[in-house]
Order: structure tokens, then sequence, then C-alpha cells
């Protein structure tokens, strides 16, 4: 068991779909470099509690609560005694225990080099229909599966010892600075069976058999200047969402600009032409409306030639667009105006399913802030936590 600050208790998590009650709260999760914390709101989300640190030194992923119980919560960690595993909590972060299981590549074959995980890096809770079933993405890139609330994990082999996608995937010290991600695990909320998921080396994919078989889906997306963007692996989604008000849209926010695709159709759009020239149309996280398919909301961060990854001119800001991408708003009151050097990592962007939603972001400088009216106005909630890496919203009672 792995003790964990109870500092304040979180209510049972509400069962309900649709809009929350006036009396609901909710809970932050913010999983970061240095362990992991949640902060409770009342009702008027301007009261903050904090409870954490959870997991105090290690490198936490992702940390995802179970909508379908409302109490199980998954944390994806790197310690320094255990190495890559998975926690799983029963009590809203209580008491925590580490899965049987955690997710593993299968053994080598002669056709097929090792491999072993070095973190868990995305948490995905299966579908509605699927009690206890969870996805989980890694670096190395692979795509993982539990049927027993992530006490222990499968491969998908479709995917993990595909000759394929492990040309699509490169070597573990290609792309991102810290390693190749499988991220952005998405499920079809009209059929279980109908699964997305994006490499951050290796494009975008989808099923349509529960994962037994995959189709790409680059079509449209530009690659960077002087590579063939027939070429699977040159591509590099950064974050893929689908909208609950309309699976069948897909927002991207890509190495190479913004992007949307309706379905059936099978091209990507790029919607961030329409960004200020100077901000471009570069950055990791995306956001949608839990109720408007039109509506979309980026952090960009400055994508010049040496990749400096903070926001453009230290001047940070959302980006909202109400019409599928033909514009683009900047959201900035009370963000700071000026010599803010952070940004925001794909993961740590959210927004909660209020009447008038909430956006909820953390910084690579170890900074919480909640933006009111779908963004409008901004307020810092905490200050001086480790770096941040994800950021969850949760409903609770």
């Amino acid at each position: 068991m792995h003790p964990s600050a109870t500092r304040s208790p979180v209510p049972k998590a509400a069962a309900a779909r649709g809009t929350p009650a006036a009396s609901s709260r909710l809970v932050l999760l913010v999983a970061t470099r240095k362990g992991a914390w949640l902060f409770c709101a009342d009702h008027t989300r301007r009261t903050w509690t904090t409870d954490g640190p959870h997991f105090l030194g290690h490198t936490i992923s992702h940390v995802h609560l179970d909508p379908r119980d409302g109490s199980t919560l998954l944390a994806a960690a790197r310690t320094g005694h255990l190495g890559p595993t998975v926690f799983r909590s029963t009590n809203l972060g209580r008491t925590w225990k580490e899965a049987r299981q955690p997710p593993a590549f299968a053994k080598p074959t002669s056709a097929l080099p090792p491999r072993s995980v070095e973190h868990t890096f995305w948490l995905t809770p299966g579908h509605a229909s699927e009690c206890d079933s969870w996805y989980a993405g890694t670096s190395p890139q692979g795509l993982f599966r539990s049927e027993d609330g992530g006490n222990t994990w499968a491969p998908l082999p479709a995917v993990n010892d595909s000759a394929e996608f492990r040309e699509w995937m490169g070597s573990a010290q290609d792309g991102t600075p810290d390693g190749p991600k499988l991220h952005s695990i998405l499920i079809d909320p009209r059929d279980p069976k109908h699964l997305y998921f994006a490499m951050s080396g290796g494009g975008v994919h989808e099923s349509h058999d529960a994962g037994r078989s995959w189709a790409t889906l680059i079509k449209g997306m530009e690659v960077v200047e002087g590579m063939d963007a027939a070429t699977v692996t040159f591509h590099d989604p950064h974050c893929v969402r689908l909208c609950p008000s309309n699976p069948d849209r897909l927002y991207q926010q890509n190495h190479c600009g913004i992007y949307r695709l309706d379905r059936p159709g099978d091209t990507w759009q790029r919607i961030g032409r329409k960004m200020p020239k100077r901000v471009g149309d570069i950055g990791f996280p995306m956001v949608v409306h839990p109720r408007d398919a039109d509506t979309a909301w980026v952090f960009p961060m400055d994508g010049t030639s040496v990749w400096p990854r903070t926001s453009p001119d230290g001047r940070p800001a959302a980006y909202v667009t109400r019409n599928a991408g033909k514009t683009w708003q900047r959201l900035d009151q009370g963000l700071p105006a000026s010599q803010a050097w952070w940004t925001v990592k794909r993961q740590a962007m959210t927004v909660d399913a209020r009447p008038a939603p909430a956006l909820y972001l953390g910084t690579t400088s170890g900074e919480l802030w909640i933006g009111y009216e779908e963004g409008a106005r901004w307020m810092n909630i905490a200050r001086h936590l480790p770096e941040i890496y994800a950021v969850e919203v949760a409903e609770l009672r």
C-alpha cells in the first residue's frame, strides 16, 4: 500500500450523467513531475482545498477518475524503486495499491526486438458499457488494456507486435525529448469497438473491431518541411480530441498546426491558418466544448525553429474558436501580460461540464489556473507546484 495524504477527504463522485446539479463539487486531478495533487472546489468554483501530495517525489504522468463507479482512481507513475507502474485507489485517493501486473511488452521474438516500458503516459477509462475496462498508452509507444479496473494489463498485439507499427514508431530516441508517446486514446461513446489513438511519432489510427485491426488517418496532415507526408513515421499529432456532443467530429493539435476531421470523411482540414500570424498554430493541448462541437480551445506555444517550448513572446493565452475553426479569439484576461515563459503540456488543459463551463490548465512552471466563463477570465488556483504534466476534472456530489 502506498500511504497518501488525506487533508481534504473527497466526496463520492456523482454517478449521473448530463448537466451537474448546482450542489455538486469539482475535483481537479493534477499529475506532476514530483507527485500528484487533488484540488476540490465548492459549487462556486471559488474556494479550493488541497489533498496531497500523493507519491511525493515520483513522476506522475496522468491521474484519471473512473466515471462509471465514481470512486476508482488510476495514477500512471514512474517511481525510483518500482520503476514504471500504475497505482489504483478505490476510495478517491485515501489509500493506493500498486497494480498487480502493470503494462509490459510481450517477450521478444526473432522478428521483434525487445522493448521495455519506460513509463505509462496516458490513461483512458473504457466504454460506459464495459465496466472496469481501461486503456493505457506508454513510452516507448505501446497500447494496453485492462479488464479488471487497472489491476492487470495486457498488450494489444495488433499494435505492439506489428512490424508495420514498429516501423512507424521509430526508435525510442526519436522525436519527443523524453521519448515518443502513444496518447489520445479515444472511444466512440456509441460503440465500444470503435477506437482511436495517436502516436507522437507515427500518426493517428482508427479501429472498428476493438483493436484487432487498424487504419491510419493521416490524409490532409502536413509534416515538417523536407519530409514526405506519405510516410506515417513523420506524422506527429500532439493531442486529438473527440467531441462529446458529436462523436463524428475530431479536433487535433499537431506538430504542424491545428486540424479538424468530420466523419465519415477521412481528410483532416487545417483550421489553424486563421490564428494570428505572430502566434501561429503550434502547441500541445486541445480541448473541446462538452455540448458544442463548434467550440474548441488551444494554448499556443512558440513554435519557431529552435522550439523553445514557451508561450509566444512570454505572453501566455488560450485561443477559442466558436465556429469550428473559421475564426479564433484570444483569451488572456487575468493571465500574465509579459515575462511568463511557460507553456502547457498536451494533457494539462481540460474543461468541466457546468452550464457555463470553466477551463483548467497546469503549466510547466507549476501553476494551476481556472478560466471562468469558457476562458474569458483567468484566476490562479495554486503556485509553486512541480512541473505539471496532466490535469483532469471530475464532478462530485
